[in-house]
């Protein structure tokens, strides 16, 4: 192991540096080094090739799980970890997205808006009184991911949830509507949320009504 490390970073560090800082003689590092490539180092540098081609074609997006589904797919039978390792050795990491679009919240619109009916008033005295609904952005390797999820504010217990690659009136619905058919509330249930399009939208408006839930 200590010579594999010299050797991929005999470029960087002078090789009795290296063979000092680890203990081993810079003799033993030459034989080594003189050794005939074994099947499993030309099966790596093989492998290396392909992950290389891969992440390249992804603009250096794909990280190890991506990678390995791309390579199976290819044919290739290397496991996850594998690859994962060859990945961390070499340097070859996924760019993160960019994030400009971090913004959640869309209020520049013209539907109705909900009275506050809580009024800053963020207790509850029992469950399935008062829930509260918002929507976060997770960075991944492929691009933002949101999550839409719905709290009750008794328990603090996100109840309903859903994940997309876009924030549309859809995402919203869905968590709320995982919310629903899990707690089957009674009429009366204050939902509350921010001002944003999904929540103001009619689609959305339109679960609530059926659940018999007041929009806040």
């Amino acid at each position: 192991m200590s010579f594999r490390f010299i050797e991929d970073h005999r470029d960087a560090y002078p090789v009795r540096l290296m063979c000092a800082v680890l203990e081993v003689s810079p003799a033993g590092y030459s034989a080594w080094r003189d050794r005939p490539v074994s099947e499993r180092t030309k099966s790596d540098a093989s492998l290396l090739a392909a992950i290389r081609q891969v992440h390249q074609d992804s603009s250096g997006r794909y990280c190890s799980p991506r990678v390995h589904a791309i390579l199976r797919k290819q044919g290739r039978g290397a496991s996850r970890g594998r690859i994962e390792q060859l990945m961390h050795r070499h340097g070859i990491r996924a760019i993160m997205a960019s994030p400009r679009r971090g913004r959640t919240t869309d209020s520049r619109h013209d539907l109705p808006i909900a009275p506050n009916l809580i009024a800053r008033d963020f207790t509850a005295p029992a469950p399935n009184r008062v829930w509260l609904a918002d929507i976060t952005y997770i960075p991944t390797a492929e691009g933002w991911l949101y999550l839409a999820a719905v709290m009750d504010l008794f328990s603090r217990k996100i109840i309903g949830w859903a994940m997309q690659d876009h924030m549309q009136v859809e995402l919203a619905s869905a968590a709320l509507t995982m919310a629903i058919n899990q707690q089957r509330p009674q009429t009366g249930l204050i939902h509350h949320s921010d001002r944003g399009v999904q929540y103001a939208s009619q689609a959305y408006r339109n679960v609530l009504t059926g659940a018999g839930i007041m929009a806040s």
